[in-house]
Parts: C-alpha cells; structure tokens; sequence
C-alpha cells in the first residue's frame, strides 16, 4: 500500500468496469453501489461501465452508470458480459480515465493491456479465486491450480495492482510471487443492518413453527454450493432438531433445489431475489444462524450483513469466510454433517453473548474504511471525515 504523501490531491476519473452484474445481483453489486457512493464523497468522479439488454446512460447516487448491450451467458440465470471490445476501446477512449478499475479477471482482462498503453494506472478487484472457481466446476485441484496460476501470472502483469479483500484471496497471487497485491477489505451499512431489527413476529412467519430458523442470503449457482444448506437441514431434522431454511437469492439450481425441497418434504422457503434491503436485513436479523457454503468466496458480503444483524455465520472452511466470520460463528468442513455439528455448536452458545459478539465482529468492516482502501490502491486521498468520526471505529 502507497504512503498517503505519494496520492494525489487532484480529483481522478475512476471508470470502473464489471461483468456478471444484473438487477437480481448480490455482494458485487452492493460493493460497486457503496465503493461509487464513496468515491463521489471523496470528491471523485466514479463511472460504471456494465452489460445490459440496451444501452443506457445516466447519473446515480453512486456516480455516472453507462450501460452497453451485452450478451446473456446461459445458463447463468440473467448474467451478461461486455463483449464487444470495439465499443468498449472507443468509449474508454472517450471517456479518458484517470484511473480503471476492473471486476472481472477474464473476459475483460485485455482492459489491462489498454490501460498500460494509454498510461492508465489500472486496478483488477479480485471478487473471486481461480483455482477455487476451477474446483466448484470440477477440475481436480492440482489442474485448477496450475490453470489459474497461468491466468494469474497475465492478469498481474497487465494490472498496475491487483487488490484482493482477504488475505485467503491473495494467496494464489503470492504463491506465483506477484509484487503488486494491495489488501482492501469489503464493508457493511452498519446502520440498515443492526441486531434491533429482530422482531419476533416476522421471525415466527418465516420459521413457520420449527423452533430454529436458518437463513441463506446467495445466488443459487453451482459455484456457491446452496445444496450443501438443505443437505444440512436435513441432518439437523433426523437428529431431532426442528429446524427450517429460508433461502433469498435466485440463480439456475433454484428449480432443482426447489424440487429436492419438495421431494424431502423440507421445511424450506425460497424467497427468490430480495430487492427490498430493508426486508432482507429483517430477515437477517430474524434468523438463529445464516448458512455460507459457498466453498470459493473470497469476502462474503451477506455473511458480514448478517454479522452486523446479530446473526452467527456457519461458513465453509474451504473458504475466506472464516477470516472475515472469525469467532462469530463457526466454519464446518464441506459436506452436510460437518455443517449440521457447527451449527448445533453455534446454538449452543448463550443467544445474547453469540449475537452481540456478531456484531462485535461486524463493526471492524465499514464502507467508509473499505473506500478509503481501494482510494489508496488507486493512491488517491480518501473522503474527509466530519469530525474525524468514522462509521464502525474499532472498539
């Protein structure tokens, strides 16, 4: 990380590019929206280059957002990609960055090449690893790490930083001795996620009876492995414990789980794409523990927003989550068993002293330290803070 006397004082144009980012997205969307807010509070000017079905252009809370068409993935339930490198090199050109920021380390990672050429100084956000991404997809271990440490070995040298959000998520770019990782870890809205959003009367509509009520907040995809929630569920359920699932996210696996459920007479919800925040950090709030399985998360945004709800996070030990979770819940092998003994270890801990450690452990991660950290990968000054106060100090 730069020294704060090496940024500069200037306002930067940051356009910042990301694919497989829709409507009914979740943690990437979030941190584009909140890291934008934070630039412009800095006195930046931020642009988002995403995909869409048409082009559109206009002016956000959290910047400038230009849309160009893109093709749909299938199979991916809704995600686009900025493919049409002609139009896009024009527009960059146009729009002459001062700074470019990238969320995608494959398809777009020929940005990297035109920002060395037109002497941009350019970051790539490493949102997910590699190797891990290669594993979920069934590439056995020793293939995906050689795979990846071939594309990693390109993407860091076409990319002035590359800036990861855990050190789990740095270590493939360190065992292929890459020099120029900065670490900036992600925030939460510490305000719209508090534990006094618990109500028990929501609480009893979603747990609809059974005693435990576990949430998962995730796209429904096979990187993320939602499967290994109901699995669990179902363990929990033969060992007695009344338990059920309410699932917000949507993705491809959602009709085949949706059938399992079914199949298994589950106790489990699906709420599909929760857009309304506030009915998500109800929810959040509401639930005894919330399930991570996702094997390959590099942060995990919803893990953290269900933290700073009071809400323990049972989390794959495979992953970052436990970096991010530490003793705010458990991590659990990856196999259902492992995952139904970490949550009965969790909910054997006194509730108060559980939910307010959660939250403890939330209040490490804000959205203005987050901003200030990418600004300083892009060695630019961070936003003024009004008397010094910052959201989520550290206690």
């Amino acid at each position: 990380m730069t020294g704060t006397e090496n940024r500069t004082r200037r306002p930067l144009r940051i356009v910042r590019l990301a694919n497989f980012v829709t409507p009914t997205s979740g943690g990437l969307r979030t941190a584009l929206d909140q890291l934008g807010r934070g630039y412009l509070a800095a006195g930046h000017e931020p642009v988002l280059v995403v995909p869409g079905d048409r082009p559109d252009d206009r002016e956000t809370a959290q910047g400038r957002v230009i849309t160009l068409p893109g093709p749909e993935l299938p199979g991916t339930g809704g995600y686009r990609v900025l493919a049409d490198r002609r139009r896009l090199r024009r527009l960059l050109e146009e729009l002459a960055p001062d700074r470019l920021e990238v969320s995608d380390r494959t398809t777009l990672r020929w940005t990297g090449e035109w920002a060395r050429r037109a002497r941009v100084p350019s970051v790539m956000v490493s949102h997910e690893t590699a190797d891990g991404v290669l594993r979920t997809w069934g590439l056995p271990a020793p293939v995906a790490a050689r795979a990846a440490d071939r594309l990693n070995r390109r993407t860091a040298w076409v990319y002035s930083r590359i800036v990861c959000t855990t050190e789990w998520a740095e270590r493939e770019f360190v065992r292929i001795g890459a020099r120029n990782v900065v670490r900036a870890p992600l925030g939460v809205d510490l305000d719209r996620c508090r534990p006094g959003r618990r109500d028990t009367a929501p609480r009893a509509r979603w747990a609809d009876g059974e005693r435990v009520l576990l949430v998962m907040c995730s796209r429904l995809s096979v990187e993320k492995r939602p499967g290994t929630a109901l699995d669990a569920l179902a363990v929990l359920r033969a060992q007695g414990l009344r338990a059920a699932l309410v699932v917000a996210g949507d993705g491809p696996l959602r009709p085949a789980l949706e059938r399992r459920a079914r199949q298994q007479r589950l106790p489990v919800r699906f709420l599909g794409h929760v857009g309304d925040r506030e009915q998500l950090a109800d929810l959040q709030a509401a639930a005894d523990v919330c399930l991570a399985p996702g094997p390959a998360e590099t942060f995990g945004l919803a893990a953290l927003e269900a933290l700073a709800c009071g809400t323990p996070v049972v989390c794959s030990a495979s992953s970052a989550l436990p970096e991010v979770v530490a003793d705010a819940g458990a991590c659990a092998a990856d196999d259902p068993v492992s995952f139904a003994r970490a949550v009965r270890t969790v909910l054997a801990l006194d509730e108060p002293a559980r939910r307010a450690t959660a939250r403890g452990r939330a209040e490490l991660f804000s959205w203005p330290r987050a901003t200030d950290a990418f600004l300083a990968a892009h060695d630019a000054l961070p936003a003024p803070r009004r008397g010094g106060a910052r959201q989520g100090a550290l206690r």
